[in-house]
């Protein structure tokens, strides 16, 4: 034989691990076990950082989709929808494009919530009630409500932070600005004239 086909034999042969018979020897098998463990375990690594992506992405399109539908039951108008078949979505890139169209809208719903009609009468009208967190009966809050107004124009805060002195003051604003859309200022008689609204 040559020097060269040697040389050849040397180097392929242990690469091939054959046996005399032509059959793979174990360290073949081996190798190629382990060459299948470590794709089986990267592909697993994958799908679970892939899964958690997905779980952060849904939880945190909930999150802004219950924050804007709480505004909106506060400000009293129509509620937007939860998006659930489209969080049904395992692609990342679909649920990346509506937690980002979920944060437009809260941050939508943000703007007009923080900027109620009329603000500077309902500060003023604050002035002269009471604290914000006023638990003092039978008028509770900064706007000094009594239990059947909280019942008739907050009914679901009351039903659910209890007294109009556990709501924020935005939220005891709103609720004060949905009695004004039907009686005006009447409420608050003596505080709506020191503040020149009636």
């Amino acid at each position: 034989m040559t020097l060269a086909v040697i040389l050849t034999l040397v180097t392929v042969v242990p690469a091939m691990a054959m046996n005399d018979q032509g059959n793979p020897t174990r360290e073949a098998s081996a190798s190629n076990t382990s060459t299948t463990v470590k794709a089986t375990s990267r592909k697993l690594a994958a799908e679970k950082v892939n899964a958690t992506t997905i779980r952060r992405l849904r939880k945190k399109t909930l999150m802004y989709v219950k924050a804007t539908r709480h505004r909106q039951r506060v400000m009293g108008v129509p509620q937007s929808r939860t998006p659930w078949r489209e969080l049904a979505s395992v692609d990342v890139q679909s649920l990346r494009q509506e937690v980002n169209r979920a944060r437009k809208q809260n941050w939508r719903v943000l703007q007009k919530y923080r900027q109620p009609p009329l603000l500077h009468a309902w500060l003023c009208i604050h002035h002269y009630e009471g604290a914000w967190n006023d638990p003092g009966s039978p008028y509770w809050g900064g706007l000094q409500m009594d239990l059947s107004f909280q019942t008739m124009y907050g009914g679901w805060l009351l039903r659910h932070k209890g007294t109009a002195d556990n709501w924020t003051p935005m939220e005891q604003i709103w609720v004060a600005v949905r009695a004004w859309r039907v009686k005006g200022f009447s409420p608050w008689p003596n505080t709506a004239s020191y503040c020149g609204l009636l």
